[in-house]
């Protein structure tokens, strides 16, 4: 039930912010990593459970096993996420950096 609940998580929340228009604002993508580090702790807390519970079964090695690939599959949504964060907020620092020369071209004095 909770592997459930996780996916239809992240996949809404995938959905969300490929949908959100917000490049370039630091808050949003502050907001958006909060967000994604919540969903990681959640996705480990899980896995820590699982492999916990694995300990007492006879086949250990393949529920961890199993336990793992849960575990990267919940991650993998996050990690793409992870990515495009990181590609707004260098977007974002570009576009304040043109700014930034923008400001220091005009103010120069023209050379003769």
């Amino acid at each position: 039930m909770k592997r459930c609940a996780l996916a239809a998580l992240t996949a809404l929340s995938t959905t969300w912010l490929c949908a959100q228009s917000l490049v370039g604002e630091p808050e949003f993508i502050r907001l958006q990593r909060e967000a994604v580090a919540s969903q990681r702790a959640e996705v480990m807390a899980v896995y820590q459970e699982e492999a916990k519970a694995c300990w007492q079964k006879f086949a250990v090695n393949a529920c961890l096993s199993n336990a793992r690939k849960t575990r990267r599959a919940a991650l993998e949504p996050l990690r793409q996420q992870d990515l495009l964060l990181n590609a707004q907020e260098r977007q974002w620092r570009t576009e304040q950096r043109d700014l930034r020369l923008q400001g220091k071209q005009t103010g120069q004095p023209n050379p003769p």
